[in-house]
């Protein structure tokens, strides 16, 4: 029952993260021809093993209030976030944590990608297509913000971190994933593959 409720549960984030830019008065143009090709990597699925307790982390950052150290993904591991709570920032902040030499991600482009996302008022995980094994795929122009801003200009086969104001994710919150209005959320993102 745990696991088709936490099934649900990421199922419903997603087309929120998927339904949340709808409302966005953005009217990005696409990029150059030269970025219109697909870009894709080999993997096909998100490592799930237990994070590194021994590795060090790629990204420490203090926010405004608390701190995150970001131990990246491996191989057959999932990214880990530790967080001193509350954490809060007051700018959205990315970092990239592997950087790759694949094709620059269009800030339109349909990508897809391993992820988890931790809320920085607790600490806790709120999804994690780590979890589930399987990579999420969705058009940047169709997401939140934050994860637009985090993805896009990056490379294909690129993890970047980002550290998202309560404005760049859920300014009214999102009761359904435990995140309050306020939150600062955190996101680990290994981008696997994009299409313009």
């Amino acid at each position: 029952m745990f696991t088709v409720r936490r099934a649900a549960l990421a199922s419903t984030l997603l087309l929120t993260l998927a339904l949340s830019a709808c409302n966005s008065t953005d009217d990005s143009t696409s990029e150059s021809s030269a970025q219109a090709a697909a870009s894709t990597v080999a993997a096909t699925n998100c490592p799930s093993g237990a994070p590194q307790a021994s590795a060090s982390p790629a990204w420490q950052f203090d926010g405004a209030t608390g701190s995150i150290a970001v131990t990246a993904p491996t191989e057959n591991t999932a990214p880990g976030v530790e967080v001193t709570t509350p954490f809060s920032v007051d700018e959205t902040t990315v970092q990239t944590l592997q950087p790759a030499d694949g094709a620059i991600v269009a800030d339109t482009a349909t990508v897809t990608v391993c992820y988890l996302g931790v809320n920085g008022r607790d600490g806790s995980v709120f999804d994690s297509s780590y979890e589930r094994g399987e990579p999420a795929e969705f058009p940047l122009d169709g997401v939140v913000p934050g994860f637009q801003k985090a993805i896009a200009g990056q490379n294909v086969g690129a993890t970047v971190a980002v550290a998202m104001t309560s404005a760049d994710g859920y300014p009214a919150g999102n009761p359904q994933a435990g995140i309050e209005q306020g939150d600062t959320l955190v996101f680990v993102i290994q981008i696997l593959g994009a299409q313009s």
